[in-house]
């Protein structure tokens, strides 16, 4: 379970956020500039809130009462980003295998090959990104997530950076590991389509605040159709 309680005021920006999640896909959706990108850097702990708390099943990940902010290579957060950042000296194979290096955690073969199967990388384990179209960046870099072995999986408009035909490639992926990889996940978005295909759970933000939390009743005026 996912429980959040912040606040952060970055310049003329203030952002007050209060929700929980209890599994599955929990859409952080609303407009451009309402605070979503910020709230999931909190999460991740690549921004520290100025007050307010964060629990993930049962352990304080930030608590500005007892002084407790796990940094966050000790959070075992999985954080997709819009555009995959992989690393271009790596093959596939070497960027997949760099979470779970990083995290200091020992191989499992049977692991590394479920996630190839499940995001269909065994064609492409000796490319290197560039030679990668968009949408075969954003598995790999979902599949080195999931290879930290994260207790929560944060994306952030993992489809924005991509063409339409590259985000009808790749959302079948996400679907799939909604259904097969049973991490929960907050999935940020603006596009409705997005949402009513992949979340469990809607969080709405507007202007820094959360203003609804429920199910799809809350996607009215966001893009209503899959690019």
């Amino acid at each position: 379970m996912l429980e959040v309680d912040v606040r952060k005021q970055l310049g003329g920006f203030d952002l007050a956020a209060r929700f929980n999640s209890v599994g599955g896909v929990t859409a952080l959706f609303g407009p451009s500039g309402a605070g979503k990108t910020t709230l999931v850097n909190i999460l991740a702990g690549l921004v520290k809130p100025d007050s307010g708390h964060i629990v993930l099943d049962g352990e304080a990940l930030y608590a500005s009462a007892a002084s407790i902010h796990v940094p966050p290579h000790r959070r075992r957060i999985g954080y997709v980003f819009q555009e995959g950042r992989l690393f271009p000296h790596l093959s596939v194979r070497g960027n997949l295998d760099y979470g779970r290096r990083m995290s200091r955690l020992k191989a499992d073969p049977a692991e590394t090959a479920h996630v190839i199967e499940l995001l269909d990388l065994g064609e492409l384990l000796d490319r290197r990104p560039g030679t990668l179209s968009g949408g075969e960046r954003q598995r790999v870099a979902i599949g080195r997530a999931l290879l930290m072995r994260p207790r929560l999986l944060l994306l952030d408009e993992p489809l924005a950076s991509l063409d339409a035909a590259r985000k009808r490639e790749i959302f079948p992926y996400l679907e799939r590991l909604r259904d097969a990889a049973k991490v929960p996940m907050v999935y940020v978005s603006h596009q409705a389509a997005e949402v009513k295909r992949i979340a469990t759970r809607v969080v709405r933000l507007e202007a820094g605040r959360i203003v609804a939390v429920g199910g799809f009743e809350l996607l009215d005026g966001g893009t209503d159709k899959l690019a």
